[in-house]
């Protein structure tokens, strides 16, 4: 006969047979992948009670499956029904009173074939249900320290982090028959054989797009890129086969707290102290460079006054066009005291000034 679709949406349509049980999916914690199905009865109109179950199904069980889930139907546990979310009633198990069936008839017929199989009928029916939700805030952490090619610094730094990442399953026929163990009906990521597959998997992706994600970002910018973080991490070839193996992909992945071991934090401290060093060396040169240049033209001027024209542009130009104080405090470039120097020898040279006006004007403009 199969399985038939008896109702959808309101639970409350499948309590109007009285005494007949409903099975429904228990309430799913946020880690909890696949939970059998638990019985609730109408007991005469005194409202729902759960009377608990394994999640053994007969002939005539009313089945109520949830959004957000799957239930799958398994015969000796092969699958026989996959149901989606809606109301259903059950056809093809054992007999059962609870079908209208002789009570006498079936019960008698349910002793006869359970005796030959240790008190388990071989018609063993039963149903699990699958969280199709997010499953969220898997906890993980390095359990050694990552290295991670700082491209600001240059230098290799060898980082620890934690965080959390989430999964969510997309195919649970495939997550039922390679990732949950056969027989198991019940299966969360808190279980520590489930946890650490799962991270481990994780982890080895993390660490491949720790090595790709160095040659762009600073270490410091990691806890804040958790979209690139994930689309690395899936990228890889562990987390991204999940999907083929598992049934589930990666959601997302959120860094909460990068750090440095304390040899990388001492490097980085001496790598700033040198390049404090460097900078204030560097500063110091060029300023006794330029000073040292001035001093050379201003002295090539007072000994040969401009005779000597293409060593003093020389000289110019080694100073780099650097500016030095004129006579009367203002700012004057070394162009601009070269072309007023120039105007004056001009002057000299016509007789408007002599040389000891000239003299005087040089070593005023030189600052001699």
């Amino acid at each position: 006969m199969g399985v038939i679709k008896a109702f959808k949406d309101a639970v409350a349509s499948t309590f109007a047979d009285q005494w007949k049980e409903i099975i429904t999916a228990p309430v799913f914690n946020e880690h909890l992948l696949v939970a059998p199905g638990i019985i609730k009865t109408r007991n005469m109109g005194r409202g729902a009670n759960n009377v608990g179950s394994d999640g053994i199904i007969s002939n005539g069980s009313k089945i109520y499956v949830p959004e957000n889930t799957l239930a799958f139907i398994f015969d000796q546990e092969a699958i026989e029904n996959i149901l989606t979310p809606g109301g259903y009633e059950y056809q093809d198990g054992d007999e059962s009173i609870f079908n209208g069936d002789d009570p006498e008839t079936s019960f008698t017929n349910q002793i006869i074939k359970r005796l030959g199989f240790g008190g388990i009928t071989p018609e063993r029916k039963r149903i699990a249900f699958v969280n199709m939700r997010e499953i969220r805030d898997i906890k993980f952490g390095t359990p050694s320290a990552q290295l991670y090619h700082d491209p600001a610094y240059d230098i290799d730094l060898e980082v620890k982090a934690w965080g959390s990442f989430s999964i969510k399953v997309t195919d649970a026929e495939r997550l039922i028959t390679r990732f949950v163990p056969t027989g198991n009906s019940y299966y969360s990521v808190d279980e520590d054989y489930v946890n650490s597959q799962i991270t481990y998997d994780f982890i080895q992706s993390f660490s491949v797009a720790l090595n790709s994600m160095s040659s762009k970002y600073r270490v410091s910018q990691l806890a804040s890129l958790e979209n690139e973080i994930t689309k690395y991490i899936s990228d890889d070839e562990n987390v991204g086969s999940w999907k083929e193996r598992f049934g589930f992909e990666l959601v997302k992945a959120t860094i909460g707290n990068i750090s440095l071991t304390e040899s990388s934090m001492n490097l980085l401290k001496k790598y700033a102290d040198k390049k404090m060093e460097l900078g204030a060396y560097s500063d110091i040169s060029q300023k006794a460079s330029d000073m040292s240049a001035q001093q050379k033209i201003a002295q090539g001027v007072q000994n040969h006054g401009f005779g000597d024209m293409g060593g003093m542009i020389y000289g110019v130009n080694m100073a780099r066009n650097l500016d030095m104080y004129a006579s009367k405090g203002e700012n004057a470039s070394v162009d601009q005291q070269l072309e007023t120097l120039s105007k004056l020898k001009k002057a000299l040279d016509e007789g408007i000034l002599t040389q000891e006006e000239f003299d005087a004007k040089k070593k005023e403009i030189l600052g001699l």
